[in-house]
């Protein structure tokens, strides 16, 4: 989908705006008594509605995430750093110092990274890197080096990336029901903060929209897991899966659910001005329409989707749009169901307060538009409800279509710049300019490249000695001092930016991430912390403390179980990834071939390199 750069431009002229509809209404002597008898009766009728809810039971109801003891509690900072890895080890060597333990049991729920990517270039290679040094799992890659040729505008790809996805999600080999899960696209995502916070944040995200949840649907009487067929009350509808939101509906078309029927931001209805929602270009909507790029929850609930997905593909023939019209179709039927069910099921309270709340224009119901849903025919015992809900308000995941204007990097110990960021941005409600708990409580952003090896020692680095030319690194950094992309109209400092839409930030903000002056010094430590005594310490604990039973620090995984290493997949992208001019990756002092446990040349020699 093209993008126009001039919408990037848009500003909104300063001027007074009148008092909305329904205040004038009031004003007017005419109007008044209607309004007055209008208040009194919804006053009146209130309590009827908030108890008009049906119970019923269900069997079926997303799966509750047992990644950690406490994931469903609130987010406390006090416990933050007790929530990350030891070091993980690469492919093991013949080295006692480098060997895990044979038969280590992973004994609590893993966290999985999955990267659709068929090939191998510069974008790619900055977001692994982004992955790498923030001690993020190792990635897994679906699809690479897979060839499609499907005549159809991207020759299959997306449909196949649906497809590999579910295959890998659906192998108990590789993954458990109760694992937890992170999906990316491969070509535009970069990671910005730990995997600690991007956790914290998942579940703290989960607990406020089951509050919402609540909240509007109610609650019933469930089947509890397990036999016996005990029943609990619980609430409605529950969400465990989140995908990132985008402020724009596309490729589906715009009476179609994906569209219509999908629910409002918690944004609030003036974020942007009084223009907001209203802006025919979009750069002034609030985010509410789903966004496939990104997406987290467990094993078990994300796979349910990707089932239905692969089923909407591959036998009704869904996909020919890709697979971001696929999921957005699947979001959107859900969240119509919702809102049919709960209408059918309010009491003569709640329909005439939905009815006043019409009438006056304040509705929270996206059906209220009066709207005919197209394309949705429901299927009798079809399963529509998969738990999916957005992450509004860029908690976890910053898409970028019509929000680059959004954006900010800011230095938060720089309050030099504080007056010249509010004088761009005059909508702004508030200051956005306290950098959020979670981040002042985590590790410094150095740490995560190498956790708990620090070591100058050449001897503690088998592959890349300890270089002072190529490992200079700053003491001590904290995040404080560094540069990080703000959503100033959340106001949030998110852990991921999906770059969407308009791709020209790939090259103009990539210079901006806080890594970028330390990629080759701090890649190099992070594939050096997986070659020494404390790694192999940490192994033998690693059924308690890994992300990510299998390794491999310092290279990725393929779907089909092959290791490969960053210079390996990464191999002629240093001009565009460190842009730092020290040269080929394992050739800034000199040519060397170099090899690993398998044999796999990792450094070729220069001569045999520069023929290939």
């Amino acid at each position: 989908m093209a993008f126009r750069d001039s919408f990037d431009a848009i500003t909104e002229p300063d001027r007074a705006y009148p008092a909305p509809k329904f205040l004038r209404m009031a004003r007017s002597r005419r109007s008044r008594t209607p309004v007055f008898i209008a208040i009194a009766v919804l006053l009146l009728l209130i309590l009827g509605w908030k108890g008009s809810a049906k119970l019923s039971t269900r069997s079926s109801f997303p799966a509750r995430h047992p990644f950690a003891a406490n994931s469903l509690l609130p987010y406390t900072p006090a416990n933050l750093h007790n929530d990350f890895e030891s070091p993980l080890l690469a492919p093991p060597t013949k080295d006692d110092n480098t060997t895990a333990p044979m038969g280590l049991q992973k004994t609590n729920p893993s966290f999985h990274l999955l990267v659709p990517a068929t090939e191998s270039n510069s974008n790619l290679c900055k977001t692994l890197m982004s992955s790498f040094v923030l001690a993020y799992p190792p990635p897994t890659l679906i699809n690479y080096g897979k060839k499609f040729d499907e005549e159809s505008w991207d020759k299959g790809s997306h449909t196949g990336k649906i497809r590999g996805v579910y295959d890998y999600l659906s192998d108990k080999k590789k993954v458990a029901d109760e694992d937890m899960v992170l999906i990316i696209d491969g070509y535009d995502v970069w990671f910005q903060l730990p995997p600690a916070i991007m956790i914290k944040r998942y579940h703290g995200l989960i607990n406020e929209a089951n509050d919402r949840l609540r909240r509007r649907y109610g609650t019933e009487l469930k089947k509890t897991e397990g036999e016996g067929g005990a029943t609990e009350m619980g609430p409605k509808y529950s969400q465990t899966v989140v995908f990132g939101a985008d402020k724009l509906c596309w490729p589906n078309p715009q009476l179609d659910p994906a569209c219509a029927a999908v629910p409002y931001s918690t944004l609030p209805k003036d974020v942007y001005g009084p223009l907001t929602d209203s802006d025919p270009a979009g750069f002034l909507n609030r985010p509410r329409f789903l966004n496939s790029g990104t997406v987290m929850g467990p094993v078990k609930d994300v796979r349910a989707i990707y089932e239905v997905a692969v089923e909407k593909v591959e036998k009704d023939h869904r996909g020919i749009m890709g697979d971001q019209f696929v999921f957005a179709e699947i979001f959107g039927e859900q969240e119509y169901q919702r809102e049919m069910q709960r209408q059918s099921t309010q009491g003569a309270g709640g329909r005439w307060y939905e009815w006043l709340s019409n009438a006056l224009g304040g509705s929270d119901s996206p059906l209220s538009a009066n709207q005919t849903i197209k394309n949705m025919t429901v299927v009798p015992g079809r399963r529509y409800e998969f738990g999916i809900g957005l992450d509004y308000e860029s908690k976890m995941f910053q898409t970028m279509t019509h929000s680059a204007n959004d954006i900010e990097f800011i230095t938060y110990n720089d309050s030099a710049v504080f007056p010249l960021i509010l004088e761009k941005h005059p909508k702004l409600k508030a200051s956005p300019f306290a950098l959020p708990i979670d981040i002042q409580m985590a590790h410094g952003p150095l740490w995560y490249s190498s956790p708990g090896n620090h070591s100058l020692d050449p001897k503690d680095g088998l592959l890349l000695p300890h270089s002072d030319k190529l490992d200079d690194l700053p003491e001590r950094l904290d995040w404080f001092e560094v540069p990080l992309a703000t959503n100033l109209y959340s106001p949030s400092v998110p852990p991921l930016i999906h770059i969407n839409g308009d791709k020209s930030p790939l090259t103009d903000w990539w210079p901006s991430m806080w890594y970028h002056p330390y990629g080759r010094a701090l890649i190099r430590r992070y594939i050096r912390s997986t070659q020494t005594r404390k790694a192999a310490q940490a192994a033998a604990a690693g059924g308690q403390t890994w992300w990510d039973s299998r390794g491999g620090r310092g290279g990725i995984w393929t779907d089909n179980g092959v290791w490969m290493s960053w210079g390996e997949v990464c191999k002629k992208t240093e001009d565009e990834v460190f842009q730092d001019g020290k040269g080929r990756w394992g050739r800034e002092e000199g040519s060397r071939k170099v090899t690993n446990f398998f044999g796999t040349v990792l450094i070729e020699d220069e001569d045999k390199d520069e023929e290939s």
